[in-house]
Order: structure tokens, then sequence, then C-alpha cells
């Protein structure tokens, strides 16, 4: 996927690499423990065991979202601040697969783990799994990572399903000019709100949003160069091949993996339906000003899904610009998978 086709290869690339090394005989170079204390009691720790120490500490997960807050213009949110209802209509795929899970006897701490691989926000799923359930890791993070590179090929299908041809070819109007105070402010704010109503998203949130004031202050061009180019892809490099150094065969090749791959489409298909589904409601409530295409974008895969809604909305009508109006659901979607995260650490963190 990632060198054929190109999915996401930053990423996936590592990963790979990483299940390569942890299953060579002899090499001994997959993740030896689960618990700080388990390592702690390590002899011989390997270069993995040490870089893993990033994903077991929650220190690569926030500090992949400080890149996305760099790279990111939460301008057109700004802008329509109503697109934040889509973006929370596409996290409902998240509690579904949670309540499917739960069903098929996962405990509620996996059962989470693998709820938030619908909001195809891979560093949040690895956080949440890091702590709640660090034993499945592996195939949460190659879902998850896998379904933020397949949103070309499945969202589209969902997306005309559930929108007619009318609706499709629906043109929206420009969005109005965002001042520089207001992005200044927006990170702010945003923290300010959400860390106090929910504690448990700080890391997550707060780095995001650090991010995003280097890039719209004005000031810190450098840092925000830094954070979204360098420091990101150094990051992602480490999380990728140790988080892949967890999938030992004889762990990963199990029915449990299958089933989580499974619940984790079902939850990725679900938020991307529950988004457009947001966004037809809008549509009607807007008087057909809104083109129900961009609720797919309520997924948190910045910016792939923003530019799907485009591709596709282009084809039905090439006069059709949907990609600054998807943006708005998109970096909702992150902010929303973040705060879906949270609750679930704050109901079964020990």
């Amino acid at each position: 996927l990632a060198i054929a086709r190109k999915f996401e290869p930053l990423l996936l690339l590592p990963i790979a690499f990483g299940m390569l090394l942890a299953n060579l005989p002899g090499a001994d170079l997959g993740i030896h423990y689960s618990t700080m204390e388990e390592f702690a009691q390590l002899q011989n720790a390997s270069l993995l065991d040490y870089l893993y120490l990033g994903v077991k500490l929650g220190i690569y997960p926030p500090l992949i979202f400080l890149g996305v807050g760099a790279m990111t213009d939460f301008g057109p949110l700004i802008a329509n601040p109503k697109s934040l209802l889509l973006g929370a209509a596409a996290q409902f795929g998240i509690f579904v697969a949670f309540i499917l899970a739960l069903l098929l006897g996962f405990s509620p701490e996996v059962a989470s783990s693998i709820g938030i691989i619908g909001g195809a926000d891979g560093p949040t799923a690895i956080y949440v799994t890091s702590i709640l359930a660090p034993e499945y890791l592996g195939p949460i993070a190659v879902a998850a990572y896998s379904y933020m590179a397949l949103v070309p090929i499945i969202q589209p299908p969902i997306m005309k399903l559930f929108t007619t041809e009318k609706e499709r070819k629906v043109k929206m109007e420009q969005l109005r000019p965002v001042s520089q105070l207001e992005k200044i402010l927006f990170p702010i704010i945003v923290t300010i709100v959400v860390v106090m109503i929910l504690p448990t998203t700080a890391p997550l949130v707060g780095m995001l949003m650090l991010g995003n004031l280097f890039k719209e202050s004005g000031v810190t061009e450098k840092l925000a160069h830094h954070a979204s180019e360098a420091l990101m892809y150094i990051v992602s490099i480490f999380i990728g091949v140790s988080v892949g150094a967890t999938t030992r065969a004889d762990q990963f090749l199990q029915a449990q993996t299958l089933f989580i791959l499974l619940l984790g489409l079902i939850a990725f298909c679900i938020s991307t339906a529950s988004g457009v589904i947001g966004g037809k409601i809008m549509c009607k409530l807007s008087g057909g000003k809104v083109n129900p295409l961009i609720g797919a974008a309520g997924v948190s895969a910045v910016p792939m899904a923003a530019r799907v809604a485009q591709n596709v909305g282009q084809k039905e009508n090439p006069n059709n610009y949907l990609l600054m109006h998807a943006m708005g659901p998109n970096v909702a979607g992150v902010i929303g998978s973040a705060i879906a995260s949270g609750i679930f650490l704050q109901l079964y963190r020990g």
C-alpha cells in the first residue's frame, strides 16, 4: 500500500518495517514489555524497546498533534462555526464500534481503543490504546492508519449512497474572510474551554492548539516550520517503527485481530455516513445552501477527507469548489476525535 499505491507512506512504511524487524528469527527486536514495571525489569532492552517508551509514556502522539496544528488552517471552521456540528456527527461511528466491541466480549478499555479507529485518526488511536489496551496496540494502529490511507477508496461510494445527484451538485457560497486576531484567539479559547470540560484531552488538544498558535501568531514562523516538518517526520519514524514492532506473529495473527480490523472498518464507514447524513440535515435546514458531501470530511484524516469531498463534488459539478468548506468539518473532526478519546480516558483510565 505504501510503495505501490502511495497510501500514507510516511506512516505505513515504518510500521511495516517495524513488523518485519519484530518477526525476524534471532533478531529479538520486538517489544518486550507492556507496562513500565516490566520495562524496569528488562535486562537487555532492545533499540525498539527504548523507542517504544515514546508511545508508552504518551509522548509521540501529542508531538504529532503539535505538527498537525502547525500545518492546519482553522480559518474555514472559524468562518463557518456550524461545520463543528458536522465534525461532531462524524464521530458517531466511534461510539457504535465501541458498543459492538462490548457486545463481542471485549473489555471497555479495548472497546474504547477499537472505537477510536472510527475517527480515522492514527495518533489518537495510538494514544488511547497505549494507555487503555497496550496489548492491542499493533492491530489497532495498523487498522487506524490503513483506513486513513484508504479514505479515497472507502468514502466515495458511501457519500454517493447517501446523497442525490442534486445534492452533490450544490454550489456553496464563498466563506467570509477571517482576521488574524480571530485565528490567534481561536486556539487559546478552544484549549481553555475543552480542557476545562475534559482535562484528559489536555495533551492532544493542548499540543494541537499550540502548534496552530505557532502558525497563526506571526512571530514564530520557524517554530511552526520545524514542528510541521522536521519534528513531525522524526516522530513519525519513531512511532511507526516502534508500533510495528509490537506486532509479533504469535500475538497478531489471531481471530481477535480480524475482529478489530472489521470493527474499525465498520466504525469508519458509519462515521462517514453519519457525517453525510448530518450534511443532508444541514442542507435541508439551510434551504439547499450546504452540500452534504462536506459532512464526510468530518473524520479526522486531514486534509485527505476534505480533498475527497472536493473531488466527488467536482465530478458532479466542475464549477464546484468544496475544499475550503470541507476543511471546516475536517479540522473539527480532529478536535472531535480528541474529545472522544478524552471521554474514554475519563471513564476507563485506571
